[in-house]
């Protein structure tokens, strides 16, 4: 191990989030990752499985049991079974990096309507939240973050500021999700199967999308707010459009002066509103890869409806690069390490 680092392990590696959030920390300077495990790829070398990896790692997955202690322990496991086995990994490192589900929510209620009953109640809050952009401060000191769902993360970074600005009547609040296979995580089912998936944009979830928990938990005043989720052939990548009207008498300028406001100094928050182009508003392609996130909207002026709009790639600022955000935060490194890839074009 290098002087200074942080030993870190994951556990789940082998799958989509866990083996991003491995990508992210291989190349990070202040951490050391020990050990990843995967029980489908126990011995097998990293590469086997995430072949982009190749030439930047000899690790090898291990089964769980053989975990050792480490001072940074991220958990990339099928919802429920981290809060299953709290104990047997809360006890291996002292910061715990929780990337499914378990313990996202603080209200019970609202985790028992989307998710059933919780095996441990009494550790919901006990967890940070962790999205930058809304609880900065409060994750500077947390031991035990909960990474935030991907289509949360874009609804969240969209409508936050508005709500939090008053800039948004009373009302229900529609959001239009366009997600990427990859959200689905790496086991293949009949609607990932890709005769099935391929050039299909396929509405699996009009209502009752288990995100819409965080999002109400988490935005100001806990509008109504309705989610649809649809799914495109991308491999990468959310697009979040959400309508909702404008405060009467309020005008696009307020909308910039609520986005300035709340993100005039994140350096992974991207305005987009460009007057002319192809390019004038959020697309998840220019993100892909990247921790950005890009925000942008459209007033229709007659009627006060505002279409806010949000690009992220899914993988990285949806879960394993806000998740490394945060932790940058809670250990005083630069917030932006690790994480400063611009994205390709074309």
């Amino acid at each position: 191990m290098s002087a200074g680092k942080k030993i870190l392990s994951i556990v789940g590696a082998s799958g989509y989030a866990g083996g991003e959030f491995l990508r992210l920390a291989l190349s990070h300077p202040h951490l050391e990752v020990k050990q990843v495990t995967s029980r489908r790829f126990a011995g097998e070398p990293v590469a086997f499985v995430h072949p982009n990896l190749r030439g930047r790692t000899n690790l090898k997955f291990i089964p769980p049991e053989k975990l050792e202690p480490a001072d940074i322990l991220v958990l990339s496991l099928p919802h429920g079974v981290f809060a299953q086995e709290f104990e047997r990994y809360a006890d291996l490192a002292p910061i715990l990096i929780d990337l499914s589900a378990d313990f996202r929510l603080k209200d019970l209620d609202l985790y028992r309507k989307y998710y059933g009953e919780h095996p441990r109640p009494e550790l919901l809050g006990r967890f940070v939240y962790a999205l930058p952009e809304l609880y900065r401060e409060r994750l500077k000191e947390a031991d035990w973050m909960a990474g935030a769902g991907c289509n949360a993360t874009a609804t969240l970074l969209g409508l936050y500021p508005l709500l939090k600005g008053g800039v948004l009547k009373p009302g229900p609040i529609f959001v239009t999700l366009l997600i990427s296979t990859s959200a689905a995580g790496a086991e293949p089912s009949p609607a990932s199967h890709h005769p099935e998936r391929a050039g299909s944009i396929r509405v699996y979830k009009p209502t009752g999308h288990r995100h819409t928990a965080e999002v109400v938990e988490n935005l100001p005043g806990k509008p109504e707010v309705h989610l649809t989720a649809i799914a495109t052939d991308r491999v990468r990548g959310i697009l979040m459009t959400a309508q909702a009207f404008l405060q009467d008498g309020w005008s696009e300028r307020d909308v910039w002066q609520a986005y300035r406001e709340a993100y005039g100094g994140e350096p992974f928050i991207r305005i987009v509103k460009q007057k002319k182009g192809i390019h004038r508003y959020p697309d998840p392609r220019f993100v892909q890869g990247t921790n950005y996130a890009d925000i942008g909207f459209e007033l229709e002026e007659d009627t006060g409806r505002l279409v806010v709009m949000t690009a992220i790639d899914n993988l990285v600022k949806g879960t394993a690069g806000h998740a490394l955000q945060a932790l940058n935060l809670r250990m005083g490194w630069p917030e932006t390490l690790g994480l400063d890839f611009p994205g390709l074009h074309p």
